[in-house]
């Protein structure tokens, strides 16, 4: 019988320890684990992971020669295919470090584009993950290019390949400018869908939160939507609306991100930040966090931090405490955001909270009044029957009586007409 297993490529993984005050910028166990996770979403298998600690990063070769050494032998006694690192390498770091190890080299950034090319689907998300390739790859092309045209196939070789990149820079800067072009035609039209939404007054929550803290799992629950969720970061690239009404017949469009991760560069943030946008114009956010996680709180940072960055500042935050099924930890000293509410995404507990949560914090909320409208009114109630919540409808011998949930709007033209309102 034939196998058809597809072969893992064997991975080392290597980063520097420095000591560092902000252990989100430094190579920690939790930095480690999660570039191991990375390799697995990306078809890898890790077979050693080296850490070396160090004050400062080599300018020229990122860790020591010794460690170097040590991580060559290891690579031929193990097999192993590539190197990932848990920094951003610098063009002549990758081209050093290639001729020294003669193994596939890669580093964080290369990894994780990697995996968004194999994440995105849409034309859109494809467009952002080439730019953001080309704009990487196109210095290190010196240092990358024989190693990498080698192997011909595997982690780090998605997307544009690099012997046609290697071959014509020219057309590589041709293509980055195609491709700019393309994405702020679509960054124009994605701009009057948005005018178009406040126009009909459609609100927008944006779901952000850390990769893989269960935003696609909750949206799903939310809307009984089939938006693909995985326990893998990065699970999901492309943003995914879906809408939800609450009770006072406000339309909520709930809008999923990319996840956000540590050591996120700063090209890779401006490279999806047509992706962020929609955490930007949302009226509220939506920040999930992953209470089983034992780096919940730098995770939280990170989020924070990117969410400081795209300029997505300055409105409701509700933090959305997920997978309190399994975590078991007490978040009340985590929980300083507009709103809190404890969840698990993936059984569905208190989701009824978080809707009540997200209806008290989205603009537009309504009040509820009992009204009494004339008979000579009756175009009036028809309106009210079509475009608001009503709750209750009776009949007395002055008009129409109703309970129901009005705008602010509304509000001033039944004025005269309110028996009782609820504040």
């Amino acid at each position: 019988m034939e196998n058809n297993e597809i072969k893992k490529e064997r991975v080392i993984l290597a980063g520097v320890h420095q000591g560092k005050l902000d252990r989100l910028s430094d190579t920690t166990e939790e930095s480690m684990r999660e570039l191991d996770e990375l390799v697995k979403t990306a078809g890898g298998e890790v077979v050693l992971e080296v850490v070396q600690n160090k004050s400062d990063i080599e300018s020229a070769t990122y860790m020591g020669e010794g460690k170097l050494e040590e991580i060559k032998a290891a690579a031929g006694t193990l097999g192993a295919d590539a190197i990932v690192f848990d920094d951003e390498l610098s063009p002549v770091q990758t081209r050093n470090i290639s001729d020294f190890l003669d193994i596939k080299v890669l580093d964080r950034s290369t990894l994780i584009l990697d995996i968004f090319a194999m994440r995105a689907k849409s034309g859109e998300g494809k467009l952002q993950v080439e730019l953001a390739q080309l704009r990487y790859r196109l210095p290190r092309l010196r240092g990358m290019g024989t190693v990498l045209s080698r192997t011909g196939a595997g982690i780090g070789t998605r997307g544009p390949g690099e012997t046609r990149l290697e071959s014509d820079r020219r057309h590589i800067w041709r293509r980055i400018s195609a491709l700019e072009e393309e994405l702020e035609e679509l960054k124009k039209h994605r701009g009057l869908i948005r005018t178009r939404r406040k126009k009909d007054g459609v609100i927008t929550a944006a779901l952000v939160g850390y990769t893989n803290a269960g935003k696609s799992t909750l949206l799903n629950k939310l809307t009984d939507a089939d938006v693909f969720a995985e326990d893998k970061l990065f699970a999901t690239l492309d943003p995914t609306s879906r809408a939800i009404t609450l009770e006072d017949n406000r339309r909520i469009l709930l809008v999923d991100t990319v996840g956000f991760i540590r050591k996120l560069p700063h090209h890779l943030v401006e490279a999806f930040k047509s992706t962020l946008e929609e955490a930007v114009v949302a009226d509220i956010l939506l920040h999930v966090i992953d209470t089983s996680s034992e780096e919940v709180e730098n995770q939280m940072r990170v989020v924070d931090e990117v969410l400081k960055e795209i300029g997505a500042v300055g409105k409701p935050v509700i933090g959305v405490f997920n997978k309190c099924d399994i975590s078991g930890a007490d978040c009340i000293g985590l929980m300083r955001y507009d709103k809190n509410v404890r969840i698990s995404a993936k059984r569905g507990d208190n989701l009824s909270a978080l809707i009540e949560a997200i209806a008290d914090a989205a603009p537009g909320k309504k009040r509820a009044v009992k009204v009494c409208i004339p008979y000579s009114e009756g175009a009036l109630v028809n309106e009210l029957h079509e475009t608001q919540k009503v709750q209750s409808t009776d009949f007395s011998e002055n008009g129409t009586v109703m309970e129901l949930l009005v705008d602010a709007a509304m509000y001033e033209r039944l004025r005269k007409y309110v028996i009782k309102e609820q504040l």
